[in-house]
């Protein structure tokens, strides 16, 4: 399984519009082949902070993931109402129980 971990910081000012996009690029990634969870949550430390965590089964569905057009633009969206750049650290796992 591929743990995906991913930040980036919004702009207050294009806060609800970064959680819309957020919450729609969320809703339809969980429906690709593969994904098994894909969540966005806000940070409790920095409320403009938005993290992003999600599985996959394996990298060929992230990398079919990151193909989907749709997917480019949310980055390319999100990127443009945030602060800081988006951070993004993948992790090759298995689960123990």
């Amino acid at each position: 399984m591929i743990i995906v971990h991913g930040a980036i910081e919004i702009d207050p000012e294009h806060w609800e519009q970064a959680m819309e996009l957020s919450l729609a690029h969320v809703e339809r990634s969980r429906q690709e082949p593969g994904c098994i969870s894909h969540a966005v949550h806000i940070d409790a430390e920095n409320p403009n902070r938005l993290v992003f965590f999600e599985e996959w089964a394996d990298m060929q569905a992230l990398q079919t993931h990151f193909e989907v057009p749709a997917s480019g633009e949310f980055v390319a969206q999100l990127s443009g109402l945030a602060t800081s750049e988006p951070e993004m650290r993948l992790f090759d796992s298995e689960a123990l129980g």
